[in-house]
């Protein structure tokens, strides 16, 4: 059809192809000579007469004849002229027009063979679909019949299919009124675990007394002297004679028995026979009651001997009870005397030793099953690797490995092993609370038996003096960076009795050598490539990790470098915990910054897994929370903050993730915050005895040339870092409050924010000659301990807040806070006259709103009850100091969660 369409077109184009402009000029020409007048056709000539006045008359009729013929003569003339002009011109068109007729008519027949050509090509094109039609035609027909027998057979089956999915559905609905029934007795069995829970509770808290109650004999009875164990083997011995002598008179009694036995035998005789022979009823009354007599006396030394038997057994019972007492307590003493150097060893130095056995298998002088073995014993505080390990001076260090050979078994232990990748860690490098999450969460899982190592990069501002036994392996571990391998350098020792690996990379940027822990252009680099490290190393040292905890944005990056890299290496023992201490940080960064770890950008840079839900851009830490096991935040009441705006965009990421997501309230380390040991106080003080904080408190304003004229004036203290999140214009508001209230305050801190330093200083340049007020705008970690041991108040006014350690410590030191219900100070601060909050847990002053009427209703409650009820402030401040807000009950938790992720990987396993 389309070829045939062509072909008429173009015989169209012919056709009307427009004439040639000679022939319209022609046709023009003689339309204009038709227009022509008609002129008269008389001609003829009249000989000259003589003039007469009659003559003349016809003379001049004559002559104007002559002349008018004339005319005619000349019109007729001219109209020849004109006709055979026209008739040539005419002529002229009329062959111009055959010759463009004959043009048209030979286009003509070319464009008609043109179309007979396309024609021809169109049949045979319909030939051959009207043979693809036929074959279609047989397939349809074919299919057709098939359809026809296949509905046959599928009604039959589906009539057969619809009775078992009838059946079926009876059995699911007896099956949910079954699983209805159940659901009830669950929800009553709850209740009633719920109800045995309680119990539970109060048992363990009767059980804990009773284990003290049982320390306490106990370490009484390990100070017994062999004079005294004696004694003791002597007060058994009068037992056992005792019982002896016991047993006898029951023996006697029993010979006594018999006869009163024989007796009644007697008496049944004496009073057959006088019944036989009828003798008086006053006999027969006297055997009565002398039969009523032997009745008594049996039934009284019946009683008698089962009493007698009750003591017996008693008695054999307390002295089994007695000596199997005392065999344990005297067994529990020599193993005692044989492991108590073990025992009194610190965790430092265990972990000196796991470190040794790590560098031995980094550096393939052992193998990873040893490896495995020792750091199982080094692990349960094993004597014999105690022994070995004290008895190595002056040792090769090939023989020291052989003698630990020697004692490597196979074990098994329920602890875990974890692993903490991060940044931060106290006293190493501190820049804020994860430092101290890392070494108080890491001691407090240490002291429940689990293995605990950190992971940190070696700064070269850290804090050396503050690690034991710092030395570098005689191992390089080399790992992937920008297309390249580069080698990293491995130091071990140990911090806070916790051991520690450091690594020190060897890459041209150097990434740790920057005299500052965070703040550099590269900060994205720097953290990616030592994430990657951190794993290189796990996976080159062959351990079988449980959990392996990252924090913050900072070390984010280990969650998908695990699950998408070393997961696919045959490294997947381990479950992944992510905490993130502050979503404000979040590690955002171009798409193709990913590349330089080793990540897959196209994998990754997708909605659902890595990419910013605002900026478009990358989110390391939503890369975390998609890729971890367990995602934790510091607190309940946070991890609630940040499923809607406190998520600072990744709050529809935390409620996809929700199942897997947990607040835990963060601890203090008791053992460095601890007012009745503190060495940066003058006088150290306790809850019982109070008489060394007004003894700080008159130190400090001594050593802050403070006012002393009034010894009862309250001191409210602050240290915080001056940034808008601790809420700066509350604070500021906070200084003349208390000036206005009689009081005196003091700040420790400064801001990384310049204009808010700036306004500071000269806040602090005009209380500089105020004695009631000083501002200090540093940070000092002595002068820290002393505020908080001196002041009677500590406000914390914060915007949003995490967790918050300082409120906690404030308490610690008797310190009443004044804070912000928000984050984690909303679980750990609970109002004083707030009568919805049982009074044991009532410890301090809240505010809601974030302004100065809200802080100032708090504030005045607080002097108020500080001035006018100093017992209740007594009460309330020893009250603080005995919350146990140490890292055990934190540890607690994360112990239960680490466990589960465990017990679920070995289950996939």
């Amino acid at each position: 059809m389309s070829c045939s369409a062509a072909a008429g077109a173009e015989a169209a184009a012919l056709l009307f192809r427009s004439p040639a402009p000679s022939t319209i000029a022609g046709r023009r020409r003689l339309a204009v000579s038709r227009r022509t007048p008609r002129r008269n056709l008389r001609t003829g000539v009249q000989p000259h007469q003589k003039s007469t006045p009659s003559a003349n008359h016809h003379n001049r009729a004559s002559i104007q004849r002559e002349r008018a013929a004339a005319s005619i003569d000349k019109e007729q003339q001219q109209k020849s002229e004109d006709e055979n002009e026209l008739l040539n011109i005419q002529l002229e068109d009329l062959v111009g027009m055959i010759q463009n007729t004959q043009k048209n008519i030979l286009l003509l027949n070319q464009a008609r063979l043109q179309a007979l050509g396309r024609a021809d090509k169109i049949l045979k094109e319909k030939e051959a679909l009207q043979q693809k039609i036929n074959i279609l035609e047989m397939k349809l027909s074919e299919t057709g019949a098939q359809s026809v027998l296949s509905s046959e057979v599928k009604s039959d089956a589906e009539g057969l299919e619809f009775d078992v999915v009838k059946e079926e559905n009876e059995l699911l609905k007896d099956d949910m009124n079954f699983l209805k029934a159940k659901l009830i007795e669950i929800t009553e069995t709850e209740e009633s675990l719920f109800k045995l829970e309680k119990e539970r509770a109060l048992l363990d808290a009767s059980l804990r007394e009773l284990e003290c109650t049982f320390i306490s004999a106990q370490s009484d009875m390990l100070k017994l002297g062999p004079l005294q164990q004696d004694a003791w083997w002597e007060k058994v011995e009068n037992l056992e004679d005792l019982l002896d002598s016991t047993a006898n008179q029951v023996e006697r009694a029993a010979l006594t028995l018999d006869v009163y036995h024989d007796f009644q035998d007697k008496v049944e005789k004496l009073k057959a026979s006088l019944g036989a022979t009828n003798v008086s009823k006053f006999r027969l009354y006297l055997v009565d009651i002398l039969q009523q007599r032997v009745k008594s006396v049996e039934e009284r030394f019946q009683a008698c001997n089962h009493e007698m038997h009750s003591q017996i057994e008693l008695y054999e019972h307390s002295i089994v009870e007695f000596q199997d007492t005392l065999s344990k307590l005297i067994n529990e003493s020599e193993k005692k005397s044989m492991e108590h150097y073990a025992e009194g060893m610190p965790s430092e130095f265990w972990s000196r030793i796991s470190l040794l056995i790590d560098g031995w298998s980094l550096e393939k002088k052992i193998s990873i099953n040893d490896a495995s073995m020792l750091r199982e014993m080094a692990w349960k505080r094993d004597n014999c690797l105690r022994e070995a390990y004290l008895s190595s001076r002056g040792m090769e260090e090939r023989e020291l490995i052989d003698n630990f050979l020697k004692m490597a078994l196979p074990g098994t232990s329920s602890g875990l092993h974890i692993v903490h990748i991060a940044a931060e860690m106290a006293p190493v490098a501190k820049v804020g609370g994860l430092a101290d999450v890392i070494s108080g969460l890491g001691k407090a899982l240490q002291k429940k038996g689990h293995l605990v190592e950190i992971i940190l990069p070696k700064y070269d501002c850290m804090q050396h003096n503050q690690i034991n036994n710092l030395k570098v392996l005689d191992v390089v571990v080399k790992s992937y960076f920008e297309g390249n391998m580069f080698a990293n350098k491995i130091w071990t020792g140990t911090v806070e009795g916790l051991p520690v690996y450091f690594i020190e990379p060897q890459h041209p940027g150097k990434f740790f050598w920057r005299a500052q822990y965070y703040g550099e252009h590269d900060d994205f680099k720097r953290f990616s490539y030592f994430s990657r490290v951190a794993l290189e190393l796990l996976y080159q040292s062959g351990k079988k990790v449980d959990i392996i905890h990252c924090h913050d944005w900072q070390t984010a990056f280990v969650a998908p470098l695990y699950w998408d890299v070393y997961a696919n290496l045959g490294f997947n023992s381990a479950r992944i915990c992510f905490t993130c201490h502050n979503f404000e940080y979040q590690g955002v960064a171009p798409a193709q910054d990913l590349a330089y770890c080793g990540l897959d950008v196209d994998h990754l840079d997708r909605p659902d897994r890595m990419r910013d839900n605002s900026h478009g851009r990358i989110n390391v830490v939503k890369g975390a929370i998609v890729y971890s096991n367990i995602v934790t935040t510091v607190s309940p009441t946070y991890a609630q903050e940040v499923r809607s705006e406190g998520g600072r965009g990744l709050q529809d990421t935390l409620k996809v993730h929700s199942k897997k997501f947990v607040g835990i309230l963060n601890g203090i380390d008791t053992d460095t915050w601890n007012p009745s040991t503190d060495r940066f106080l003058k006088v150290q003080y306790s809850a019982n005895d109070l008489y060394g904080k007004s003894a700080n408190k008159a130190a400090l304003r001594k050593q802050l040339k403070l006012s002393s004229t009034h010894a009862s004036q309250p001191l409210v203290g602050c240290i915080t870092r001056l940034v808008p999140q601790k809420g700066v214009h509350l604070i500021r508001h906070a200084i003349y409050k208390t000036a206005e209230l009689g009081g005196q305050f003091v700040l420790l801190g400064s801001s990384p924010v310049q204009h808010i330093q700036r306004e500071f200083d000269g806040i602090a340049d005009q209380f500089q000659n105020n004695n009631n007020i000083r501002l200090l705008l540093k940070y000092d970690d002595a002068l820290s301990h002393m505020i908080f041991a001196a002041s009677d108040m500590f406000i914390i006014p914060s915007m949003f807040e995490p967790c918050g350690l300082t409120q906690m410590i404030s308490m610690r030191y008797g310190s009443v806070p004044v804070v912000r219900r928000t984050g984690g100070l909303n679980d750990s601060v609970f109002d004083f006259d707030d009568e919805t909050i049982p009074m044991e847990l009532r410890n301090g002053f809240t505010f809601l709103k974030a302004d100065e009427q809200g802080f100032d209703s708090a504030l005045e409650r607080a002097f108020n009850y500080y001035h006018r009820k100093p017992e209740v402030w007594k009460q309330l401040v020893q009250k603080d100091m005995k919350i146990d807000f140490s890292w055990d009950t934190s540890a607690s938790q994360y112990e239960e969660i680490y466990q589960r992720a465990a017990a679920r990987a070995r289950a996939a396993a």
